[in-house]
């Protein structure tokens, strides 16, 4: 990505966490590819619904034969590679081959979307979107870590964010000790005492607490886009 600042400076990025604050950036860049498809001609319908749903822009199509056609497209590189290869097998039956080179970078309308865990942003889990999709995967992101990550003795949030705005949350319900369970009738304020008790424990330990995210709630991040038509 290419960034211009509002010093005058161009600074070139390639990972989410090198992008500057927002109030910084007064336009943002991104590569765009050439791409070519070659497929059975019974499925240009899904492949130009895919390449429509990852920003893709249609350039022109030819028919090689009776039974293959050749469809050619501008799409973003970032939408490009995040599990686009994979759909277009998968809604293809495995026929459809595709090739692509870098055409140009272009402006566009983009921002950093972060994941916070336990109130803490997770730098691997962030991504550069353009911001009509932020919502939708920020949403989608956040459904997928909350079956990924193990529960703990405390709630865990999971939120999506543009720079200070939540866009997105899940919770990882805590594990539940039944501390009543030897306490047969007796005085209700003892339980009530032993209930105030657990709360207490449970909000140090969420303070002091590390969650530990397993490499599946990394790889989540490149299967993003695979959702965004059930979730739209």
């Amino acid at each position: 990505y290419e960034i211009d600042l509002r010093g005058g400076e161009v600074r070139r990025i390639d990972n989410p966490s090198e992008m500057p604050n927002p109030g910084e950036i007064e336009a943002i860049r991104e590569p765009w590819m050439d791409l070519t498809i070659i497929a059975p001609s019974r499925y240009i319908g899904a492949i130009m619904e895919l390449t429509t749903s990852r920003r893709g822009i249609f350039d022109e199509m030819t028919y090689l034969d009776e039974e293959r056609a050749q469809l050619k497209y501008k799409i973003p590189l970032g939408e490009l590679i995040v599990d686009f290869y994979d759909q277009l097998k998968s809604r293809t039956q495995g026929y459809a081959s595709l090739d692509y080179t870098l055409a140009d970078m272009q402006a566009a309308d983009l921002v950093k979307l972060d994941v916070l865990v336990n109130g803490q942003a997770v730098d691997a889990l962030s991504i550069i979107t353009h911001r009509d999709d932020a919502f939708f995967k920020g949403r989608e992101l956040v459904n997928l870590l909350r079956g990924l990550i193990p529960r703990q003795m405390f709630d865990v949030p999971i939120q999506a964010s543009i720079g200070s705005r939540i866009i997105a949350r899940e919770t990882v319900k805590a594990m539940r000790k039944n501390v009543l369970a030897k306490c047969y009738g007796g005085d209700v304020s003892r339980k009530r005492k032993l209930l105030e008790k657990q709360k207490e424990g449970k909000a140090r330990m969420k303070i002091v607490g590390n969650v530990e995210i397993p490499q599946e709630a990394f790889m989540a991040v490149l299967s993003l886009g695979s959702g965004d038509k059930a979730l739209k």
